[in-house]
């Protein structure tokens, strides 16, 4: 990982999209450093996928994610740990998923994302990291594109839902179902 210099005089983290795949089967989850986590359940809907695993994380000790390959979206809530507390009611992150074969899924992290705040905001985030990823050659223009895209057209949803996720997803028949919340 190298660092790039933004024109805000900011610094990101200069990578490569982040892969992460996620094994119903054997109840893992292979993170983008390639540490197999156990998972304490999945549960696969014709929509999408939910994960739920210990983490063991300064800021969170569970996290609990649904993979929606159709609206190129994870929506993630992070259980935190105290004194880490955020404002949001869910983290989204862009990008590519899919069942890459039988009860393998695969997560190609776009690098941009969402924090979410029902009945608030939807707040874009990293679209300096996107930018300079496509800059390195990391991410070519249609997918740097598709990602804008994916994000703008989920910030869309949000808003004409009344600023909710919950809602949006709900108007394209989509339930979210959370274990620890």
């Amino acid at each position: 990982m190298t660092r790039a210099q933004t024109g805000r005089d900011r610094t990101v983290d200069l990578h490569r999209p982040k892969i992460e795949y996620f094994n119903v089967a054997d109840l893992t989850n292979v993170d983008p450093k390639g540490f197999v986590r156990a998972v304490e359940r999945y549960r696969v809907e014709p929509w999408g996928l939910y994960m739920g695993r210990s983490a063991d994380h300064v800021e969170f000790h569970y996290l609990e994610s649904w993979l929606l390959p159709a609206l190129g979206i994870r929506a993630s809530v992070f259980h935190a740990n105290p004194g880490y507390e955020r404002r949001q009611d869910y983290y989204v992150d862009i990008g590519e998923f899919a069942e890459v074969e039988p009860g393998r899924w695969r997560s190609i992290d776009l690098y941009l994302d969402l924090s979410v705040r029902n009945d608030h905001d939807a707040e874009l985030l990293d679209i300096d990291e996107l930018l300079a990823a496509h800059a390195a050659g990391y991410l070519d223009l249609a997918v740097a594109e598709q990602a804008v895209a994916t994000a703008t057209a989920t910030i869309d949803g949000i808003a004409s839902h009344g600023r909710s996720f919950d809602r949006w997803l709900a108007s394209r028949g989509i339930e979210l179902t959370w274990l620890r919340s």
